[in-house]
């Protein structure tokens, strides 16, 4: 999509150093994709204690092997 901006030209020249990108354009869209991932990594900090998550892995690992048992046993069966 294009966009007409008005950006201060320090402000450019600051992001495509911190990028090290050439390109306006690349940098500026590096520059938005950081700001965006940081904001992401805040808000699910945020949720730290907020969200109880079940530790189910030994279960699974128990049906998993039991479904293995019973696999082997129709395979020796036949």
């Amino acid at each position: 999509m294009r966009a007409t901006l008005n950006i201060p030209d320090d402000l450019i020249s600051e992001v495509r150093k911190a990028t090290g990108e050439k390109s306006k354009t690349k940098a500026i869209t590096i520059a938005m994709k950081e700001f965006i991932r940081q904001k992401k990594i805040k808000q699910l900090i945020a949720l730290r204690g907020k969200i109880r998550i079940e530790d189910v892995t030994g279960d699974l690992d128990k049906l998993e092997l039991e479904e293995m048992k019973e696999n082997d046993k129709r395979w020796r069966n036949r």
